[in-house]
């Protein structure tokens, strides 16, 4: 009997702290919900969840808003004609060589229209990755079809898809499937505990990737090694933002300063992730400070907001209680779960769960596999960065700025309407970028995690010649014809609703800060600039057409005079 109403109050008492209705718990429970256990990762999985779904949501909508100009159907490089080229080379059919080639669902899409295609991809993936974000739900079917979606996309993306943090979203998309029940909708599963397993993997992540990119510097440009780098990166990174401004004008000692705790953080913190776990959430902490600072001080895409979601697995549910509010459900269904296992009421392994475990550890085991080459490469006197060893990009070697630019340098697109080019009287009038310096008189802009891929691919064809950035005269073709598409990524048509213009040209610039507190910083500019000559010389559509054939790009097609080509 006595039992019996034991039983009954400890139900009771459950009930009551479950709820939160009885007044007089609040305060036990207020107590107990800040008290979760160590070792756990229910939270973190939450945490996560949501992290990648919100870098997933970012880039599907920078695909969503700019893809179309620059892989479709009019775009600069059509993703149409490069599957053609694979196909073309692995046999002529659609098959095993050119998936594995190219894994894209795009190869079994409507290839007359894609930009709807292109467009339909992202749209999914924004509908998705949306929920995710705003619920922290997610199962393996949703996360894998995530990954999919995105793989499609950065497969064909050619040139605008080639930097390291596309894979680096692939892989971590990956992780994050294996850390979902497969069809469950829940933010904690109670059937599908987070696998100790997939935390690892995640762990493993970042100290690949900041050891990837100590190492690539270390082993790069003598000025990491003589501390002197930060004296140019803020000026000469691809985009600069407002902060880096004020950074690249700070005292020596303060660059030398930030190389030496970059060397700390990059070659020196990660290890602190095997020696138990305060020192892994030191890590954790100190790698998400180190970004932080990184995202403040540079417009780098989403690398730096992708580089923090690993850095999340370094924390547990104990450590993560204060994201979460103290009537929130899953922090109240996390503590119950503990409660029961401190109890001895753990639920059976099911089949399912049984099955799961071997999931989990064939993950593991498929990850150590593909790090051996990942490891190698750390370890090699020649060691690349952002490569992929497998054509699913599961594992990658990373790294960022091996080496350093000195001087900034910009391209800046020029046209005119009068007839002779050559004619010292001739007036050119600028083309704006939507980010990139060129007037000198624009502020640098703020936009991180966004990604203007047309403005980050300039900076490189700015210490290339044209002929090895052939893009560029396309480019410069659809502006004389007032291509909409083209333009529509731009931020300034000096043409605007008036007639196309007769030649374009692109004249090569050296940049730099304007000194704070200076007569020209006073005037409100920002950057001096000197012209070094020119980048490629003027032409006009006719002159291209040539150059256009041989290539097999459409030849553009200059509009009724006044308006711009739909």
């Amino acid at each position: 009997m006595e039992t019996s109403v034991s039983e009954v109050r400890r139900r009771r008492a459950e009930e009551k702290f479950c709820s939160g209705n009885e007044a007089n718990t609040d305060g036990e429970k207020e107590k107990r919900l800040q008290s979760l256990q160590t070792g756990s990762y229910w939270l973190t999985r939450v945490v996560l969840l949501r992290s990648v779904a919100f870098i997933y949501f970012v880039a599907f909508g920078v695909a969503y808003s700019q893809n179309k100009q620059l892989i479709g159907d009019r775009g600069l490089m059509p993703c149409r004609d490069y599957l053609d080229s694979v196909k073309r080379y692995v046999g002529g059919k659609i098959g095993v060589a050119a998936l594995a080639y190219t894994p894209s669902i795009l190869w079994f899409m409507d290839w007359s229209n894609m930009d709807a295609n292109l467009d339909g991809v992202a749209l999914l993936g924004l509908v998705l990755s949306g929920f995710v974000v705003a619920t922290g739900m997610a199962n393996m079917v949703m996360m894998a079809t995530l990954w999919l979606l995105y793989h499609s996309l950065v497969n064909v993306g050619q040139l605008w898809y080639s930097f390291g943090w596309e894979s680096q979203l692939l892989e971590t998309g990956f992780l994050s499937i294996f850390l979902c029940p497969t069809w469950t909708l829940s933010q904690v599963p109670r059937r599908c505990p987070p696998s100790l397993v997939c935390i690892w993997t995640f762990r493993w992540l970042i100290v690949r990737i900041m050891l990837g990119a100590g190492l690539i510097k270390i082993r790069g440009d003598k000025c990491w090694r003589d501390l002197t780098c930060m004296d140019y990166h803020y000026e000469t990174q691809p985009v600069p933002n407002p902060m880096s401004y004020y950074m690249h004008h700070s005292p020596w000692w303060f660059h030398h300063f930030e190389t030496l705790s970059n060397h700390f953080i990059e070659l020196i913190v990660p290890f602190f992730t095997f020696l138990g776990r305060r020192m892994c959430m030191v890590n954790g902490t100190l790698q998400i400070l180190f970004q932080v600072v990184l995202i403040v001080s540079g417009n780098l895409s989403f690398l730096n907001w992708l580089t923090i979601v690993p850095s999340l697995a370094c924390f547990d549910d104990a450590s993560l209680a204060f994201l979460f509010h103290s009537g929130a459900g899953a922090k109240v269904t996390v503590l119950k779960i503990q409660e029961d296992e401190v109890a001895g009421r753990t639920l059976k392994p099911t089949k399912g769960m049984l099955m799961r475990r071997v999931v989990n550890v064939s993950l593991g085991i498929l990850i150590g596999w593909l790090s051996v080459p990942v490891v190698l490469n750390l370890l090699s006197s020649r060691q690349v960065m952002n490569t992929s060893f497998d054509p699913l990009r599961i594992v990658n070697t990373y790294g960022a700025f091996g080496s350093i630019t000195k001087e900034r340098t910009e391209v800046i697109f020029q046209g005119t309407l009068s007839p002779n080019p050559n004619d010292p009287e001739t007036v050119w009038e600028e083309y704006q970028f939507l980010c990139k310096p060129g007037d000198i008189y624009r502020r640098p802009c703020l936009i991180s995690p966004y990604h203007y891929r047309l403005d980050w691919l300039m900076w490189f064809a700015a210490f290339q010649t044209y002929e090895q950035s052939e893009w560029v005269i396309h480019m410069a073709g659809r502006l004389l014809a007032n291509d909409s598409t083209v333009l529509s990524l731009m931020d300034h048509n000096p043409f605007q609703g008036r007639e196309s213009p007769r030649w374009v040209r692109g004249e090569h610039f050296r940049y730099k800060f304007s000194l704070p507190g200076s007569a020209s910083a006073v005037e409100g500019k920002w950057w001096l600039r000197k012209r070094i000559g020119a980048y490629f010389p003027p032409v006009d559509l006719e002159g291209l057409r040539g150059y256009f054939r041989s290539r097999n790009w459409p030849h553009p097609h200059i509009p009724t005079k006044g308006k711009i080509k739909p």
